[in-house]
């Protein structure tokens, strides 16, 4: 059995060691600088970890691994287009130090070479991997659309914000451990349950990225906190706040919301408060814990042995404490 860390570090090497031999060059040299960006690999990891589950040489799998990994830098990519944001992980995106053409045209290449990687496994396997990552690719689809036309309603309810974030967030986690196990030749059941695990934490970790933006410590989250709070952002945590808030409590938050013009420590601060009052920590929490809860309950259907799960169950453990 391998450790989280020992898969990781497996994962940037094959990320390091990845040739780009066809040209143009400068089509490739984004797609290069992104994937060199780093992040925490957690769709690789989880992937090879389900696969560990059942078999013991995880880096078989290496290449599909990838794939999943370029796929998410794709989205990442294009997200950064979208949102006409400047930086990514401390870096400049790739339209902010390129152009948004080639941003578009280097991001499309790079889920090319993710249906490429996820495709090249076992012929017999081949089918029920490709079926998984394609209805998974669609629903990410869905959910940035839904998460865009979220961005002019003020009357999204809170179960359309967990179906939101389950499409574009949670579904790709549940992907890498599906495929994992269909690549380890697991039974369609245990397959099934671990989709469940995956789909559960990853609403987990989208609800703590919620939590963070509010009161996570700027220093650790790598980034100013607040950034969903100034931008008006359909959160769990905004959703809340004004399906829950008295008269009083909705009428400011709502004129936080409409405000065109406000200094923005000051809105950041208000809201904060605002979700104190109304205890939207405490909600969000209580949240968290209930998806992570659920999601050991999959966890614990899977047909293995309970030691064989104990690096899986402490990586899930690990990402819902992280605090960037």
């Amino acid at each position: 059995m391998y450790t989280s860390d020992e898969l990781l570090k497996k994962v940037n090497e094959a990320l390091e060691a990845l040739t780009y031999d066809r040209q143009p060059m400068s089509l490739y040299e984004p797609i290069r600088y992104v994937l060199s960006l780093g992040g925490k690999r957690v769709r690789p990891v989880l992937m090879m970890l389900a696969y560990n589950l059942f078999r013991e040489d995880p880096e078989r799998i290496m290449t599909q691994a990838i794939g999943l990994e370029t796929y998410h830098n794709f989205t990442l990519l294009h997200d950064d287009l979208m949102d006409h944001a400047d930086m990514r992980r401390g870096h400049e995106t790739v339209h902010k130090k390129w152009n948004p053409n080639q941003a578009i045209l280097s991001g499309d290449t790079m889920l090319l070479q993710a249906f490429e990687r996820i495709e090249a496994c076992e012929v017999d396997k081949v089918k029920d991997v490709f079926a998984t990552f394609l209805q998974t690719t669609y629903e990410i689809g869905e959910g940035q659309q839904l998460d865009v036309e979220f961005e002019t309603r003020n009357d999204v309810t809170e179960d359309e914000y967990i179906e939101m974030i389950r499409l574009k967030t949670s579904v790709l986690l549940a992907c890498a451990v599906k495929i994992g196990a269909i690549l380890a030749g697991a039974s369609v059941e245990d397959q099934n349950n671990l989709y469940k695990f995956g789909e559960q934490i990853g609403l987990a970790f989208q609800l703590q990225d919620d939590l963070l933006d509010v009161y996570g410590d700027p220093k650790v989250f790598g980034k100013n906190i607040g950034g969903d709070i100034t931008s008006n952002k359909k959160t769990y945590m905004l959703i809340n706040a004004v399906n829950r808030a008295d008269e009083a409590q909705r009428k400011e938050l709502m004129g936080w919301i409409n405000a065109e013009t406000f200094d923005r420590d000051e809105k950041v601060k208000a809201v904060t408060a605002l979700y104190d009052q109304i205890g939207i920590r405490q909600l969000c929490e209580q949240k968290m814990e209930a998806c992570y809860a659920e999601a050991q309950r999959y966890l614990a259907q899977v047909s293995v042995a309970e030691d064989r799960k104990a690096e899986l169950k402490a990586y899930a453990a690990a990402m819902m404490k992280r605090q960037s």
